[in-house]
């Protein structure tokens, strides 16, 4: 539990759970987890705006004048942040290439098998 929540904010775990690292990060459900420790814990600092007096609408739009831009740089960082946590375990960050690539690949035969070979 102690080494989860260690590497939820940062920090390497053993060697032996480099799979389950590769698991983590390139794995299905990896982008939503990644999103989901970037963004989820702002929400509790942000719903403070709502102690501002006034009308409703005010500090929801605060709220939002930050959440937006930080989902949107969350989202703009992820493969350099990937990248960072594959090197930091010892894992080679290719795989982040290798990934797409991939998907590009089975995306490309998905479309000559339903269209035919383009010429």
């Amino acid at each position: 539990m102690i080494q989860r929540l260690a590497y939820v904010v940062g920090r390497p775990l053993p060697p032996q759970m480099q799979d389950w690292v590769r698991n983590d990060i390139l794995g299905p459900g990896g982008v939503r987890r990644y999103l989901l420790r970037w963004n989820v814990p702002v929400i509790p600092l942000l719903l403070l705006f709502l102690l501002i007096p006034g009308p409703v609408w005010i500090p929801v739009s605060m709220m939002m004048l930050l959440l937006l831009p930080w989902m949107y740089f969350s989202v703009a960082l992820m493969s350099i942040w990937q990248r960072h946590r594959l090197q930091q375990h010892g894992l080679d960050p290719d795989l982040l290439s290798a990934k797409e690539q991939a998907r590009a690949s089975r995306e490309r035969e998905d479309y000559e098998r339903r269209f035919g070979r383009a010429a």
